[in-house]
């Protein structure tokens, strides 16, 4: 959504767009009725990336239309969180009066919590040293003292500099309990904290009477993993990318669960492992042969899941998938529900005024 204003009073439309398509997609698969979960019509997204444009004394915000490449200025982004918008306002009059902060400022990315607390990530065309720091650490008093809760990052070419740390902790209410989840700049979150806490809501009730363990591939910051491991004797989760691995082992602590294991692996190394083709020194003192799992979880990107994994999901009685992409979810199901069926289907719109949505499917062994 490239505005600065937002139609939401089209906003039941466009959902129920959303809706018939996938009644659609899933025709073919005999799925039920889909739960619906709307989102917020505004300011429902937790992240936000606007270049920076230059003009003589002056610089503000844009973004470029995708059709017209006509370049958009950015007073405020009612898509973002309120925290987001805030923010840009005080910032760039901040940016404005400190010439080694704006020169060749290109970009600025935002991540902000439901717990009040925001990154800002300035990106340059131009080396960073010891004095852009200090300028930083100026910006970051300014902006506390103006009661933001705030971590400044400057990114350059090879370069990468925190006054603090690269992170902030949301707090997400979920089924009536706070769950902490650490979120690392530059690395994956789900960008509609909202529609997340249903989500995470509808996995809990869809595996409520599960028996066993279970297994998690693609498992980020412990998102899912950690909602999910009430329901379940023991969670084994995969995820290859390392910020989001210690983000996930801190969640654990902080959420004081003991019956989660974390494993950095890919989802095709894990299958390769599961199958017996390679042994993988990252599996030591992990004996597979101790975990039960009779459900596995995967909410893989958008080009799905891979023929072998796909195979490897059939093995377990019970899959439950989350998918950013209904079409490859669809190429998906075209194999899954030769062996399993859709017991419950839900739609969930992270991303309102856009074609995109989220999904997900519990299949049952027939």
């Amino acid at each position: 959504m490239m505005q600065n204003t937002l139609h939401t009073e089209d906003y039941e439309l466009q959902l129920a767009e959303k809706v018939d398509r996938l009644k659609s997609l899933m025709a073919p698969y005999a799925a039920p009725e889909p739960e619906i979960f709307s989102s917020p019509t505004s300011h429902y997204r937790m992240r936000a990336e606007f270049r920076i444009w230059h003009e003589g004394d002056d610089l503000f915000h844009i973004m470029f239309d995708k059709e017209t490449k006509e370049r958009i200025r950015m007073t405020s982004f009612p898509v973002a969180s309120q925290l987001i918008n805030d923010m840009m306002a005080e910032l760039l009059p901040l940016l404005k009066r400190t010439e080694l902060l704006r020169h060749k400022l290109f970009q600025i990315d935002y991540l902000s919590t439901l717990s009040n607390k925001l990154i800002v990530s300035l990106l340059y065309h131009k080396k960073l040293g010891d004095e852009w720091t200090e300028q930083a650490k100026q910006l970051k008093e300014d902006l506390v003292a103006k009661g933001f809760d705030v971590q400044i990052i400057g990114r350059a070419s090879k370069t990468k500099i925190m006054l603090d740390h690269d992170y902030v902790d949301e707090i997400l209410p979920v089924k009536g309990k706070d769950m902490v989840y650490r979120q690392v700049e530059n690395s994956f979150t789900q960008p509609n904290a909202q529609v997340n806490i249903k989500m995470l809501e509808w996995a809990i009730d869809a595996t409520q009477h599960s028996t066993g363990d279970l297994l998690e591939l693609y498992c980020g910051n412990g998102n899912f993993s950690l909602a999910l491991a009430q329901n379940f004797n023991k969670v084994l989760a995969t995820e290859i990318a390392k910020p989001s691995v210690h983000a996930a082992q801190y969640n654990i602590e902080a959420n004081k669960i003991d019956n989660v294991q974390i494993i950095r692996m890919s989802a095709e190394d894990f299958t390769q492992a599961m199958n017996g083709v390679r042994e993988f020194n990252r599996l030591e003192g992990i004996n597979l042969a101790d975990y039960q799992c009779n459900t596995i979880f995967v909410d893989p990107p958008r080009s799905g899941l891979d023929d072998k994994t796909v195979q490897l999901v059939q093995e377990y009685d019970h899959i439950l998938y989350i998918s950013c992409n209904p079409e490859t979810l669809c190429d998906n199901l075209a194999e899954l529900t030769k062996t399993h069926r859709i017991e419950k289907l839900a739609l969930f719109d992270q991303f309102p005024y856009t074609h995109h949505m989220e999904s997900g499917v519990l299949l049952t062994r027939r």
